[in-house]
């Protein structure tokens, strides 16, 4: 996901089904920066024996006494039992090989996105592992079928997309490439259930869900600023305020990275062969271009003082009001969710996830406070088209054409 959490919360103390014992007794997690710890960190605390292991001498170790340390916080916080954290933290083992992992019922990969190394990860574990071993990648837009090229027993290969970081967020997508088994894929849904997690399940298109229904939410903020329409201060207004969602698109870059943002939008937008609909935008790339990353820099869209606090960046209210319920084209807020409502549905039209799904990955995953298809229904599917309809033409060259499913009836 490109939109982070840093605060460890509630551990889970869900514990193994008989299923799970038999199956899933054994998870090894590779790779042990913050996501893999953070995986390893939940498998545990369901109960699993679990090996985390890194090529990096040490890297694994102090990933388990950073585990520890948050587990102890738990527990000073009463979020946690005293028994419980010692039960997890003792299932719980560092590696420093990959290549030695005792067999397993799943592992999961959580190494850089790199589709070369997640291939040669993948085709060495599944020769190193029993057949029946579900190879398990936390991807965030890779093609599952590409990382599976060279395994052994691809159907056994599917994507269990954590979100960040994942003892807190309760979202998983749960992705299956054209060779994934549908059983492999119930089991592991029912797995993650069983950890506590609300598992969705997708296909594998770029960016699966929540990366692709919220490519609009950064790139038509982005765009009305190009255009001089409004200052992104007064854009953020719009969408936080009057739209309900926890931040504006600007704040909301800043603190994930404009480099992080721009690496995920530009990956759906190759994956999909460049399609208009996720184009990048220059306001982003010069951002990137010049350092200004955002928070972690000092600066990005805002200027952050020591404290994180934004400095002299005040929405212009008058503008705001008088752009909200005006022209499509120029009111941040229908604009925003026309074209959320329009790639949701597109995407349950293409058969790729539920609308329940999409809902509720939206709403877990990135907070929206309601989900694009719940918000086309309130809204109505037949002005969302006629909104998208009326961008089309403002606007030609594919971005926004409209999805076939906003009047075909079938998520009325």
């Amino acid at each position: 996901m490109d939109s982070d959490v840093t605060e460890a919360g509630q551990q889970p103390t869900h514990r193994r089904s008989e299923d799970d014992e038999g199956i899933f007794a054994t998870v090894a997690v590779i790779g042990a920066g913050a996501m893999g710890s953070g995986i390893a960190q939940v498998a545990a605390g369901a109960g699993h024996r679990v090996v985390l292991a890194d090529p990096v001498i040490g890297v694994a170790a102090d990933a388990r006494e950073r585990i520890s340390s948050s587990l102890d916080r738990l527990v000073g916080k009463g979020r946690l039992s005293r028994a419980d954290a010692d039960a997890t933290l003792g299932r719980l083992v560092a590696s420093e090989s990959i290549h030695t992992l005792p067999e397993c019922g799943l592992v999961i990969e959580a190494v850089p996105e790199d589709l070369r190394i997640k291939r040669l990860l993948f085709a060495d574990l599944s020769e190193r592992q029993p057949a029946n071993t579900v190879l398990a990648t936390n991807t965030s837009s890779i093609d599952i079928d590409a990382i599976a090229r060279d395994v052994i027993d691809p159907e056994r290969v599917l994507g269990l997309h954590f979100f960040n970081p994942p003892p807190v967020m309760e979202l998983v997508e749960v992705v299956h490439g054209e060779l994934t088994s549908p059983a492999y894929v119930e089991h592991v849904t029912a797995l993650m259930r069983a950890w506590g997690k609300t598992p969705v399940r997708c296909a594998s298109t770029p960016g699966f869900i929540v990366n692709r229904v919220a490519r609009p939410f950064y790139g038509e903020a982005q765009r009305l600023v190009e255009a001089g329409v409004a200052d992104p201060a007064t854009v953020d207004w719009v969408l936080r305020e009057r739209g309900g969602f926890p931040m504006g698109p600007f704040e909301l870059t800043d603190f994930i990275g404009q480099d992080v943002n721009l690496a995920v939008g530009t990956s759906v937008w190759e994956q999909t062969d460049r399609d208009e609909r996720y184009a990048p935008t220059d306001f982003q790339r010069r951002l990137v271009e010049a350092g200004t990353l955002g928070r972690k820099t000092g600066s990005g869209v805002y200027t952050y003082a020591a404290d994180g606090t934004v400095e002299g960046a005040e929405p212009d209210l008058a503008l705001a009001e008088r752009l909200v319920g005006g022209p499509v084209a120029t009111d941040p807020l229908a604009r925003t969710l026309a074209m959320l409502v329009n790639e949701a549905v597109d995407l349950v039209h293409r058969g790729e996830a539920s609308a329940e799904d999409v809902d509720i990955a939206m709403r877990l995953g990135v907070r929206y406070p309601r989900g694009p298809i719940e918000w086309g229904r309130e809204i109505g599917f037949d002005v969302v088209a006629a909104q998208i309809a009326e961008l089309d033409a403002a606007f030609p060259g594919g971005r926004y054409r409209p999805s076939p499913a906003l009047s075909d009836g079938s998520l009325a």
